[in-house]
Formats: C-alpha cells, structure tokens, sequence
C-alpha cells in the first residue's frame, strides 16, 4: 500500500518496513498465486451487499486508459497510442455501477479499444455470467455489438456525447468507469505503468481498489 500510493521505487520503501526484497517477494507470490484477485473479489462483494446490491452485478461501464511507460516497461509489452499520444500500456477495464473493478487487461497503449474489449468481455462474462448489459462510448460500436449479443446473449449500449452540447458534459453511466480511472490515478505508482510484467499492472490496480474497498467498508454505518 506504502509503494502503490507514494509511487517510489521498492528499494527506497522506508526502513521501519521489513527489507525491500521481503515485501517485493511476498507481492510477486501474491500475484502468481491468485491471493490479489482473491482478496480483491471478496470485498467487492461485501462492499455491493453493504451498498445494498446483489452479490454479483447484472450491469456494467468498460473504457480504457493509456499511460506512459517508464523504462522498466519492455518494447514487447509497450506501444503508441496515436490518438493519446502516448507510448506506454492501456488499461483495459469494466466495472460496475458502484465504479467498483470486476476485471481489468493490461495491453500495449497501441492495442485499439474494440480489439481489446472482446478478450475483456469473454474475460467479464466467464466470472460474471449473469451480466446482461454493458455501456462504452462510440469506440466501442460497430460488430463488437453483434460479437456480444450473440456470444453471451448480452446487450452493448452506446452512450455517445451529444454534438449539439458544447463544453463539459457528464454523460450518463461513462462518468463512473471515469471516476474509477481517477481513484487509480490518486496513486502515484499509477500515474504510469512502471512494472516489467503486465501482470505486477494489474496487481497493482487491484491493490488500489482494495485500498479503496476497505476505506468504504470500514466507514460507520450511521
């Protein structure tokens, strides 16, 4: 948690921790293991039932977000985003209508949005089957739509921005998966994508949203 919100290298965690190489490795376990998406999928659960929800969601936001990629991100794992211009990873997300992280795909930045929601979508529908309707701006349209309806018998509805509307604008269900973005980009160490492996990425971003979960649960009640 130290490392995910200061931003700082493992080397320079302060030294009333346990030795960096200790605190490193316990991560790297937790990743191979499961133990971060474990953790993770237990307390959004608690966090919908707290909320109110069911324990699985029936809806939910995906987007994506491209980041810089420090020069601990290899040339094989990075790419240029041409409309972001950004060269670094994507982060490929969907959440629910808490804003609350149900999976997440960590791709280079030049993998397009449409390529990357369908292994999202399958990713989405294998650990929540029952959920039938998803919202995406206008880069998703087109035969994602099609893929969707007929693979899982879900629906994929557009929310475009009015061209008639000039300035700010808050668009209905897009600004939650947005808000979520700006929950991850509260932690410095996501302020870029500064991990060899995509994989640590989303251990990372899970990380956050456990920070952000655990906050919300222990909040009093009244």
């Amino acid at each position: 948690m130290y490392v995910v919100r200061a931003g700082c290298a493992w080397r320079l965690m302060p030294n009333d921790f346990p030795s960096w190489q200790t605190v490193y490795g316990q991560f790297r376990r937790w990743t191979k293991n499961g133990a971060w998406n474990a953790i993770h999928d237990c307390l959004c659960e608690q966090v919908r039932v707290r909320q109110g929800r069911n324990s699985e969601p029936t809806a939910s936001i995906i987007d994506s977000q491209s980041v810089r990629g420090a020069d601990t991100v290899g040339r094989s794992t990075r790419g240029y985003d041409a409309g972001k211009k950004t060269n670094g990873r994507k982060r490929h997300i969907a959440v629910d209508t808490l804003g609350l992280l149900l999976v997440i795909m960590v791709t280079p930045a030049s993998v397009q949005d449409r390529v990357g929601a369908k292994p999202l979508l399958w990713m989405l529908h294998q650990r929540f089957p029952k959920v039938v309707l998803t919202w995406a701006d206008g880069g998703y349209s087109g035969t994602l739509i099609v893929w969707l309806k007929k693979r899982f018998d879900a629906v994929l509805e557009i929310v475009k921005r009015s061209d008639d509307l000039k300035g700010f604008q808050v668009l209905p269900h897009r600004w939650i998966v947005e808000r979520t973005f700006g929950w991850f980009m509260k932690c410095r160490r996501m302020t870029a994508d500064y991990e060899r492996l995509p994989e640590s990425s989303v251990a990372i971003a899970q990380i956050v949203m456990i920070g952000v979960m655990t906050r919300r649960l222990t909040q009093s009640r009244n």
